[in-house]
């Protein structure tokens, strides 16, 4: 008798465990930029914002996780994840062979192009000969910049930012020829800017997925399955439950999750 009350108070408290999330005691932090709008940015009053930032704190409560944030610049994001000063990466990754031999990623919460950007009337064409002698910036260590060196740093000169911000200031002061970058990053951090008015695309989409991978998701240390199948699931829930849906629409007037 004794044997089976016991066997039933722990099969109750596995139960428990289970439904109320293996993280739902303990503490995960998140790294994210805080540079990179609007996926994630710091406003006027030092908070953090933007999609990265509320699609986080979503998936975080629809797997009953307590997370922080904790903001790192971008060339250092996986170093300072291996370094263990952060659990997960929320900050607009794209998920690339190159990044998989590093660390684990989740699936992917959204999925959007790259383009160029120019001054308006500039006549550029985006080709190899349309593009020689230009000066192109991008910023360092992002799927935007490795694609620009691979196909373009034989005609083009390449400067590279520790940040978008720095790359939009750099054209809009004259110093740049054409921007290379996101497209919704673009749109939303400078051509609906007061310095961007005067700029606009040029050129088409890049999705190639041997540069620009298989969408953004968040970055993980290898090993950290139940982790990442906690993320997995949560995106599935807030993709299902209209969480998801209820975020894009403050940012965005399209479907940014994508195909």
């Amino acid at each position: 008798m004794k044997h089976t009350a016991k066997t039933i108070v722990i099969f109750l408290f596995t139960l428990f465990f289970m439904t109320t999330g293996v993280f739902a005691q303990q503490t995960v932090r998140i790294g994210t930029e805080g540079a990179y709008p609007p996926f994630n940015y710091i406003d006027r009053d030092g908070k953090l914002q933007g999609f990265d930032i509320e699609i986080a704190q979503a998936l975080c409560d629809a797997a009953n996780m307590k997370c922080t944030f904790v903001t790192q610049s971008w060339d250092g994001m996986i170093p300072a994840l291996l370094a263990r000063q952060y659990d997960a990466i929320i900050a607009s990754m794209s998920i690339t062979e190159e990044r998989k031999q590093r660390v684990d990623f989740t699936d992917k919460y959204y999925q959007t192009p790259a383009r160029f950007v120019t001054k308006k009337d500039a006549g550029i064409e985006i080709s190899k000969e349309g593009l020689r002698g230009k000066t192109v910036g991008v910023q360092r260590a992002t799927v935007s910049a490795n694609f620009i060196n691979d196909n373009f740093s034989d005609v083009m000169t390449i400067r590279s930012y520790a940040t978008q911000e720095e790359a939009n200031m750099d054209i809009a002061s004259g110093r740049l020829d054409l921007l290379f970058a996101d497209a919704v990053v673009l749109q939303n951090g400078f051509l609906e800017t007061a310095p961007g008015k005067n700029y606009e695309f040029v050129g088409p989409s890049y999705t190639d997925e041997a540069w620009f991978g298989e969408g953004i998701g968040i970055a993980l240390r290898k090993g950290e399955d139940d982790l990442r199948k906690a993320f997995n699931e949560a995106i599935q829930t807030i993709r299902k439950d209209g969480t998801y849906q209820e975020i894009n629409d403050k940012y965005f007037d399209f479907d940014v999750y994508g195909d």
